[in-house]
């Protein structure tokens, strides 16, 4: 077994896991050090945006009694983690980082949720996130960024920069995510941690409040590639409640980690997601890792998906349409914000509904739902989402075509490290291209996976490689990242998450 650091937080959930199933620790104190942790740091990074103190000690308590007891429990219980606020949480506020939600308690919790309640793991609180994940850098929650605990004047992704930023400042060693064009990937990318993408339909979407109902997919984020495929295990599996769900067992991914072996296998790097766009510092990481990987014993040719051109064009009329249709919902009559139109003293239901759709909704959000209607508007559907649909079926046979050739494929995460607080904030395009590399895996519904590749050498900041498996051979994404990540440790001489800059130092705190 592992030693445990003295502090408690800097420990990996699986050495947590091994050190409370034999009885070091207790679950109690691993949740108290990670609240202690969180009252210490987070008004700094703003991961949180509710931290269930009571709640997350109770769960821990009753974990650490029913192990005395001698009951068979899970490989994680006892280990606390961080759930993304778009997820429902019974008793606990779930915002998805709107107005529009502001105080909704929900009746019920996401199937997601009531897994890690059955495994034991205590949740902390609700992490920070894009409005109705609307976003590339978490500064469209509407209550205020996250930011990035490598230097907090940058952003720590989006829509999910509230779990990767909980995951990097050491405020809970596991965190869930949302992933419908990269919001798992894209994060873990510029906080060096780790984010999987499962298999569109590998983990339930019921109590995931719908952004994209074909894109979206729940995954998990930790801080190693097996402290993630530990989560992964307990997430997946099929639910009779989300009809998309695939009605097959969980990928041996945990198998896959501790196993860790790439030799004969077959990498393919796609030649359209790197070139132009990619800050040299990034690619040079994913070119070092690509040479990594070849020393290990794989074989790596190069693969070309030349629809992969026009996946974000496609992506960005899909998305919009289908949250138009999703966020329908939020008409001020069933629940949530309800705001009376001024200057009217009878308002009909129309007014309010606009008023309040108005009021509780941001820009980013209301631009998308203009974009999505347009597209979905007689005259204009077969133009614009039949036409993206078209190119999403192409894009799909181009990854069976990739697949008949390599085993999985590789690219940058994200074409540059984290960009600044604001920067990007007036031009929505410019947003949207950080998802380039990620979205492809969505259109087409196969898994993907981001581990950290590095240090850019322009500004000493995270790079990730992303790595992309056929559908349901999730576990794929573990053998080679798991290889790939203990190679990078030895060539880095230890966690690349461990060159990040003490929260409270300099380097960090300036912009705070």
């Amino acid at each position: 077994m592992t030693d445990l650091p003295t502090d408690l937080t800097r420990a990996t959930a699986s050495a947590l896991a091994d050190a409370l199933a034999a009885g070091t620790v207790s679950s109690v104190e691993v949740t108290q050090a990670h609240l202690d942790r969180i009252a210490a740091v987070d008004g700094q990074v703003h991961s949180y945006l509710h931290v269930d103190t009571e709640g997350a000690i109770a769960q821990a308590r009753e974990v650490d009694e029913r192990r005395r007891a001698g009951e068979s429990l899970g490989a994680l219980a006892g280990v606390p983690i961080a759930v993304k606020d778009v997820m429902t949480t019974k008793g606990v506020p779930t915002t998805c980082g709107s107005k529009m939600l502001e105080g909704w308690i929900p009746p019920y919790d996401a199937t997601v949720v009531t897994k890690l309640r059955e495994a034991g793991l205590p949740i902390l609180g609700k992490t920070n996130m894009d409005e109705f994940a609307m976003g590339s850098s978490t500064e469209h929650s509407a209550y205020g960024p996250s930011r990035n605990p490598w230097d907090l004047e940058r952003i720590p992704g989006g829509s999910g920069g509230g779990s990767s930023s909980v995951l990097a400042s050491f405020q809970a060693p596991l965190a869930t995510g949302t992933d419908t064009g990269g919001s798992i990937r894209q994060p873990a990318a510029v906080t060096a941690t780790v984010g999987t993408k499962p298999t569109y339909g590998g983990v339930s979407r019921y109590g995931l409040v719908a952004l994209a109902s074909s894109l979206d997919q729940a995954g998990p984020c930790g801080r190693t590639v097996l402290d993630t495929a530990l989560l992964h295990a307990v997430m997946g599996g099929h639910d009779p409640m989300d009809s998309t769900s695939i009605d097959a067992p969980v990928p041996p991914v945990v198998e896959a980690a501790r196993a860790a072996d790439v030799k004969g296998m077959r990498i393919g790097v796609v030649k359209e997601l790197g070139g132009e766009g990619y800050q040299p510092g990034v690619r040079a990481r994913f070119d070092e890792s690509v040479a990594l990987l070849q020393e290990l014993g794989a074989e790596v040719v190069e693969v070309s998906c030349p629809n992969f051109e026009y996946a974000l064009a496609a992506y960005y009329l899909i998305l919009p349409s289908e949250a138009s249709s999703n966020l329908a919902k939020f008409d001020a009559m069933r629940y949530g914000l309800r705001v009376l139109p001024e200057g009217v003293d009878d308002p009909s239901a129309e007014q309010v509904m606009a008023a309040t759709r108005d009021a509780g909704f941001g820009p980013e959000v209301k631009r998308r739902i203009i974009l999505g209607t347009y597209a979905l508007s007689s005259g204009y559907y077969d133009a614009y989402y039949g036409s993206a649909q078209k190119v999403r079926a192409l894009i799909a046979q181009d990854f069976d075509n990739a697949y008949g050739r390599v085993d999985v494929l590789v690219s940058p995460t994200a074409p540059t490290t984290a960009f600044k607080l604001g920067d990007k904030l007036e031009d929505p395009m410019a947003m949207y291209l950080n998802d380039i590399a990620t979205i492809p895996a969505n259109l087409a519904g196969v898994p993907g996976m981001s581990i950290p590749s590095g240090l850019a050498d322009e500004d000493g900041l995270p790079a990730g490689i992303q790595i992309l498996a056929p559908a349901t051979k999730d576990e794929r994404l573990y053998s080679v990242g798991a290889a790939l990540e203990a190679a990078l440790v030895d060539r880095w001489g230890g966690p690349i998450l461990d060159r990040a800059p003490a929260l409270g130092d300099a380097a960090a705190v300036k912009g705070a």
